[in-house]
């Protein structure tokens, strides 16, 4: 952090709403994301356990390209890039002729890595107009929002917080954050209990679908629907691979769990990545043994790959994660048969 950027972070107020706290901490100049190790460096996602998730995404785009009548350009837009590894798998994983008229756009905050494929554009927006693919693996869920805990009276108020991450109660929630939290997370009037306001992610989500003008757009994130919300909320961050206190200052990721069911758009659905992955032919499934006596090393590695595939499927882990899965101007690509 240079010293005008502590200035900066000085100069802002002692207590904020946790949405203004978490955008600074993640985004602004120091922040969290401008980091050069990125997320890489602090947590392991899907894209960072197994090119099996690179190759499962490409065999999506390539659904979707057959549902759009191969167009002469195809776009895959990566949503929150990181350091461009979803986006460079899944080029290296197109059939040739497919990846010779697709597109391929990286849109995140960060600067773009002097390693990556020239072929893959870098943006800090996510393009207009485009036919394809918009795929937004662990975006939402660092979409800064606002979080709500019930008062010892019963009344649902904001929290605020310090960049020490102290917290306090603020002011009631009302407008349409109350219509939200009252249609998508009710909070019961006993004290102690906290939801986050995901207004901001419909939002966000809803931006981003608009820039596709025909396709599939898909966000994938740890999530819970209407049944399932956690009483006390799911805010917390992650440092160097472990878990920590959610602490607005720039050293941690800030994330919470995404509500995929109220960002849904009419036509949109939610399924669990095993369910996702193994439409897509990541099964998981252990290799015949004789394979190991007619050839050792094919074992060896389809040995490795089923265990890569029961990561990306686990139940407890990222089986669980979410596909929030939105069809714009054609059939939904996960309703039809895998092409050949």
């Amino acid at each position: 952090m240079t010293a005008r950027t502590r200035d900066e972070w000085r100069e802002r107020p002692e207590w904020r709403g946790w949405r203004a706290a978490a955008q600074d901490a993640l985004y602004a100049p120091g922040g969290f994301y401008r980091r050069a190790e990125g997320p890489a460096g602090h947590f392991r996602t899907s894209v960072h356990a197994s090119p099996l998730f690179a190759g499962a995404v490409a065999r999506l785009l390539c659904r979707v390209d057959e549902a759009l009548g191969r167009p002469g350009v195809l776009d895959f837009v990566d949503m929150a890039a990181g350091r461009g590894e979803l986006a460079g798998g899944v080029l290296a994983a197109l059939p040739a002729d497919v990846a010779a008229r697709t597109r391929v756009c990286a849109v995140e905050i960060a600067g773009r890595p002097a390693a990556l494929d020239h072929r893959i554009e870098w943006l800090t927006e996510p393009p207009c107009g485009t036919t394809g693919l918009l795929f937004a693996n662990e975006w939402l869920d660092n979409v800064p929002l606002e979080i709500a805990e019930v008062d010892a009276a019963g009344v649902a108020r904001l929290v605020r917080v310090r960049q020490d991450g102290t917290e306090r109660l603020g002011e009631p929630v009302d407008g349409e954050q109350a219509r939200w939290l009252e249609r998508w997370w009710p909070l019961p009037g006993q004290e102690g209990l906290r939801a986050e306001i995901g207004l901001p992610r419909d939002e966000a989500w809803a931006a981003a679908v608009a820039t596709l003008r025909r396709g599939l757009a898909v966000a994938v994130d740890y999530a819970h629907t209407a049944g399932t919300r956690p009483p006390f909320g799911t805010l917390t961050g992650f440092r160097e691979g472990r878990e920590t206190t959610p602490v607005p200052d720039g050293s941690c990721d800030i994330t919470a769990h995404v509500a995929l069911d109220a960002c849904a758009l009419p036509g949109g659905r939610v399924l669990p990545q095993r369910e996702a992955l193994r439409t897509l032919g990541v099964t998981g499934a252990r290799p015949p043994l004789a394979l190991a006596s007619t050839d050792p090393a094919a074992y060896v590695r389809a040995l490795a790959g089923a265990g890569e595939a029961a990561e990306l499927t686990a139940p407890g882990g990222l089986g669980d994660f979410g596909w929030l899965v939105q069809p714009v101007g054609v059939e939904d690509p996960f309703r039809a048969p895998l092409a050949a």
